[in-house]
């Protein structure tokens, strides 16, 4: 049976909920964009409801606490095949069992949930200090990024920390949608709009920087080659830090 869900995590939960309502045992979770044709399968279109959600995610808190749920959250935010497999596994496995599961590497769902988990939080690590912000006016700071799992509801509580005092949009270009701080209300929105022909990693043509950006930019180039050591480059060690896949997002990287 295929349970067929609109992609969003209360969506999962509500599909998780229904899992166990109808007790399909040999439920196959998708998402709506990722539906598979399977011979001799039938499929089940389940609906969002915030109640059946929620009802999973307080039964999940008695069962794995803060460090369960974080592991489950972000192993879904990695958008990864059939993660919504493994995760329907570890649920049944944690309101199953009367101890802590998520030690239990010998459980293969629960080994892959870590996987997915650690790989999704180094992307994080690494776009909370790769992220480039360019003036565009009017006191707003404007990034964009195209990240290989949906890390923006990870970073955000950095950025509003560290950038309290400024209004900054950071969109993702890959998944169409971005996140947006307002420093006044201190308040963190989503935001969906689209752009026409703006490739990954720059400001599209819609979005225009401040006239002195292009003068701010060159002074970090400069003062970045400046405190450069030429006797002390060391290629090989400055790709593991910094991936050449990132510097685009670079400012220092980016030619003139």
């Amino acid at each position: 049976m295929q349970l067929i869900y609109d992609g969003s995590f209360p969506g999962l939960l509500s599909t998780i909920f229904t899992a166990y309502e109808y007790k399909l045992n040999d439920a196959l979770i998708v998402r709506t964009n990722q539906l598979q044709s399977l011979t001799l399968s039938e499929s089940m279109e389940v609906y969002t409801e915030t109640a059946k959600a929620e009802r999973v995610w307080k039964g999940l808190k008695k069962k794995i606490a803060a460090q369960g749920l974080e592991l489950i959250y972000r192993s879904y935010l990695s958008e990864l095949p059939s993660v919504e497999n493994s995760i329907l596994e570890v649920v049944r496995y944690a309101l199953q069992s009367d101890q802590n599961i998520l030690e239990d590497y010998g459980h293969s769902h629960v080994l892959t949930l870590h996987q997915i988990a650690r790989k999704v939080g180094r992307e994080k690590h690494r776009f909370e200090a790769f992220v480039r912000f360019e003036n565009i006016g009017n006191n707003w700071f404007y990034a964009d990024i195209a990240p290989d799992f949906n890390i923006l509801p990870l970073i955000a509580p950095h950025f509003k920390e560290r950038y309290a005092a400024q209004n900054w949009m950071i969109y993702d270009s890959k998944r169409k949608y971005g996140i947006q701080y307002d420093s006044v209300s201190e308040q963190i929105n989503e935001l969906t709009f689209r752009f026409e022909h703006a490739p990954a990693g720059n400001l599209s043509p819609i979005v225009q920087t401040d006239p002195d950006e292009k003068l701010y930019q060159e002074l970090w180039k400069r003062y970045f080659k400046s405190t450069n050591i030429a006797l002390r480059k060391n290629t090989k060690l400055h790709l593991q830090h910094v991936p050449k896949r990132y510097w685009r997002y670079l400012t220092e990287k980016k030619e003139s």
